[in-house]
């Protein structure tokens, strides 16, 4: 945590976020109809999109395992599950908090939502699955796990055009009535938390292979 602290990365990061809420609060305009409860829907869609990238992470990592069997690429894969499942627990509370006022109850088994559920659970089972320092059977198995996974991302994202919902279409000829800077917002907001999605993965991944670099000691020491 202090070697955290004195990174320069932490406080330029630390900095950005802080630009990227000065923006949201004080740049976007407050929304007629939601008021200022639709400023939720800037970390909701952020938080949205990192999660769909961290699978997508999940998945490329998982086939450059199994064809390299590179301990590295099970490593980022594994990370970035993990920091997927934040943002992905974090789009499903922020969801109902900006669609609460509009569709009068905090749930409904609204295509979009319930295959990001779906993918939700999925990202449990593969962090269950993978177990962080497995066999190596265990390791293929969870890469194959985590390429079958993506095939929910575009089940997620092309949602509200395949199926009827009551879901809004975030990004769209109409722009979902985002106004231009609402939409500069929105963008700022899924270029900070991008980066915020990378500093997280390159400190978990440091986590995990220091984790299993004292497993190794610790057999070879008592074995």
């Amino acid at each position: 945590m202090k070697d955290a602290l004195k990174s320069p990365s932490f406080w330029i990061l630390t900095l950005i976020m802080l630009i990227n809420i000065s923006v949201i609060v004080y740049y976007a305009p407050v929304e007629k109809t939601m008021g200022i409860v639709q400023k939720v829907f800037y970390f909701h869609v952020a938080s949205a999109w990192v999660g769909l990238l961290a699978l997508a992470v999940v998945f490329a990592a998982s086939v450059y395992y199994l064809w390299k069997r590179a301990d590295r690429a099970s490593v980022l894969a594994l990370a970035s599950a993990e920091i997927g499942t934040v943002f992905i627990t974090c789009t499903l509370l922020t969801g109902p908090l900006w669609a609460y006022p509009i569709w009068n109850t905090w749930w409904t088994w609204d295509p979009r939502l319930t295959t990001t559920l779906v993918l939700w659970f999925m990202y449990l089972a593969y962090i269950a699955l993978h177990g962080g320092d497995g066999t190596e059977a265990r390791k293929r198995l969870a890469a194959v796990y985590g390429i079958i996974c993506f095939v929910n991302v575009p089940l997620v994202f092309f949602s509200t055009r395949w199926w009827r919902s009551i879901h809004p279409v975030v990004i769209s000829s109409e722009g979902m009535g985002l106004t231009p800077k609402m939409r500069a917002a929105m963008f700022v907001s899924l270029a900070v938390f991008s980066l915020l999605y990378v500093h997280l993965l390159a400190i978990r991944m440091r986590a995990i292979s220091l984790q299993q670099r004292v497993k190794h000691l610790k057999a070879e020491l008592f074995a």
